[in-house]
């Protein structure tokens, strides 16, 4: 069949399509070229095109794309790598056939690399390894082929598996090959020569080595596993998934079932979306082997089962087998900005804008739960960690809201147990997995044991790489991952963490944070002011800018909170005195991320985020109010 038949919309023949994922966890990317004759040329970094994730180096939204090539349709599939979007990983696996390992030619596996290695070894998918970056002179491609083996050794691959074709590429320049370009040393320079000009042999390789989803039978009824939800202003909700088997036509009926059978929607198809590149593209007909999204199914949801309701024997359609997602383990209230500063940068500033959005998101976003807050004004959402939750709370930042936001907490529940004793409560414990340098791991273990955490297993290999499991509250993970982790391991490691099961509550943890530095004043700070408060604390704040009264600018060398005047101006007269002034030194204030600033804040805190400043504050602002409350609480306490 010609390409231009599939991009035109026509069924595909099942021996003409392969589906692929591609596994790669630093910034690589398919080149454009203008004289490309893959299908005329493709686009840059086409699978992380989003801000937050061409800043943040991670993949957030999996994405579908489509390439036409000698009369066959490749669709390639990204990965989110990243444990707080695991959950998508295993349904992301489950409609490919084949996966597409990317690693730099210099730096070699990234150990995040070994956590969604590992998924699709264990699902028996062939991989196949592309040395990106090959046209750099630091490339060291025998070393990396080298750590490869190892990778694949340590993870259990089979001796099929452990068969990989190797390319060397340049997604930068264009070209693909399957032996080391030359590395030419020149009076300047060293100069890396290709013997090939484009990406041919990449898509050789995906043909040949890679199975066609021959064995999913057409001749059944049509059924597809739903693994992702798109929403579309012009048509509503977009189901995403491979049909498993039949075929499926604009207008057919068809019936979503949950992993139980039950059905719980249905509705007419109107629209069935191909891929072209990242563009959909309209089709009529669709068969057992495509990766499509459908249009027209009522209350439809990720991991429903889309059946034709006829053709089936007397028992009826049965759902298809599903990886469950992970329930939300982390809770936090939002509310829209109250703070003195409130509605001087955004331009989303009132409750039902923020309640609106959010209920959108929740839409699409299935490891989002949103529930009423304490207030008519506030909600609650849950997810599955605080990078989840951040990302959400960036992506409405930078689109103009403006929203005050409570501390992380674990979602508990209470023990349905029979035998359990009244008012026992429950929490979600996470199986960490870390691989760490073996140097870093005492110090990663022992702060994770003060945080209630239980070693289930400590493994070394013999390149000083240790794999430790352990078994962590998932509120002994908030204030961790959010940087303390990179620090401990010195970069040199990585923590990926999965939803285990709702265990008693382990007892509180202290993270044995300092008390804080709280302005007095509002105004702007000044140099002269912030010089000497320096010796009290580490600040979090630079001169210039705004204060309030109320708003946490530091962390005090000691327990207890101290309230600061960080506005004083230096008293001019007309006395010239008898020394030069000091000058004053300032050092470098700690500025914290989102995510840093929600791990790190305590249970009186809120972080008050607007489109240009994060900033920490008191729950409540005004000092006598604030130490009425202390008060109260100590002689409550006592």
């Amino acid at each position: 069949m010609a390409s231009a038949d599939i991009a035109e919309g026509n069924i595909v023949p099942t021996g003409s399509i392969r589906n692929i994922a591609i596994i790669a966890h630093v910034d690589h990317a398919f080149s454009h070229r203008a004289d490309s004759v893959i299908d005329n040329g493709f686009i840059t970094r086409v699978m992380d095109s989003n801000d937050l994730e061409r800043e943040r180096g991670i993949t957030i939204l999996s994405k579908c794309t489509s390439v036409n090539y000698r009369g066959n349709l490749i669709n390639i599939v990204d990965t989110p790598g990243h444990a707080d979007f695991g959950g998508e990983v295993e349904r992301i696996l489950s409609m490919v056939d084949g996966v597409a390992l990317v690693v730099d030619a210099t730096e070699g596996p990234m150990t995040q690399t070994r956590f969604v290695l590992g998924k699709a070894l264990s699902r028996g998918l062939k991989p196949f390894v592309v040395l990106n970056k090959a046209d750099r002179p630091t490339a060291r491609p025998a070393q990396v082929e080298s750590d490869l083996f190892d990778l694949f050794a340590t993870l259990g691959a089979t001796d099929e598996q452990v068969e990989y074709p190797l390319l060397y590429a340049s997604a930068k320049q264009g070209w693909a090959q399957d032996t080391p370009p030359k590395v030419t040393a020149g009076s300047a320079s060293t100069e890396v020569e290709p013997t090939n000009n484009d990406m041919t042999p990449l898509f050789d390789v995906i043909l040949s080595h890679v199975e066609p989803p021959t064995h999913l039978d057409r001749s059944k009824p049509f059924s597809m596993l739903t693994v992702q939800i798109e929403n579309d202003p012009y048509v509503g909700m977009l189901y995403l998934g491979r049909i498993h088997t039949g075929v499926l036509k604009v207008g057919d009926t068809v019936w979503a079932i949950d992993s139980e059978g039950n059905k719980v929607g249905d509705g007419k198809v109107k629209k069935i979306y191909g891929r072209k590149g990242l563009e959909r593209v309209e089709k009529d007909v669709a068969g057992a082997g495509e990766i499509i999204s459908v249009a027209g199914i009522k209350n439809g949801g990720v991991n429903m089962t889309l059946v034709h309701p006829d053709g089936w024997s007397e028992e009826g359609p049965k759902p298809l087998p599903s990886t469950p997602i992970d329930p939300p383990t982390i809770s936090i209230f939002v509310h829209a900005n109250d703070s003195p500063l409130a509605g001087q940068e955004g331009t989303k500033l009132t409750s039902q804008l923020i309640r609106d959005r959010i209920h959108k998101e929740a839409e699409t976003n299935v490891a989002l739960t949103v529930l009423p807050g304490p207030t008519s004004e506030s909600l609650e959402l849950r997810g599955r960690g605080v990078l989840h939750l951040g990302v959400l709370l960036e992506t409405l930042r930078r689109e103009g809201f403006e929203l005050a936001v409570g501390p992380p907490k674990a979602v508990m529940i209470p023990d349905p147990g029979p035998d359990a004793p009244k008012g026992r409560m429950l929490e979600p414990i996470e199986e960490v997995t870390i691989l760490v340098k073996e140097e870093y791991a005492g110090s990663v273990v022992q702060k994770l044991t003060m945080r209630k955490g239980e070693m289930i297993s400590y493994d070394a290999d013999e390149d000083g790489w240790v794999k430790v499991v352990m078994e962590v509250p998932a509120r002994g993970l908030i204030g961790y991952m959010a940087g303390e982790f990179k620090n401990d391991v010195h970069g040199q490691g990585t923590i990926n963490h999965i939803f285990k099961a709702y265990e008693p509550y382990r007892g509180a943890i202290d993270t044995g944070r300092n008390g804080a530095l709280i302005s007095m004043a509002a105004g702007e700070p000044s140099g002269y002011a912030i010089a000497p408060l320096q010796a009290r604390g580490t600040m979090f704040i630079h001169p210039g800018g705004q204060v309030y009264p109320g708003m946490v600018i530091g962390e005090s060398s000691k327990s207890q909170d101290l309230y600061v005047n960080p506005c004083v101006k230096k008293q001019l007269t007309n006395i010239r005195a008898a020394a030069a002034d000091e000058k004053i030194v300032l050092s470098s204030p700690r500025i914290m991320t989102l995510e840093e600033s929600l791990a790190y804040m305590g249970d009186d805190e809120l972080v008050e985020i607007t489109p240009k400043n994060i900033r920490l504050r008191k729950l409540v602002l005004d000092m006598k109010k604030r130490m009425a409350m202390t008060k109260g609480s100590k002689k409550n306490a006592g």
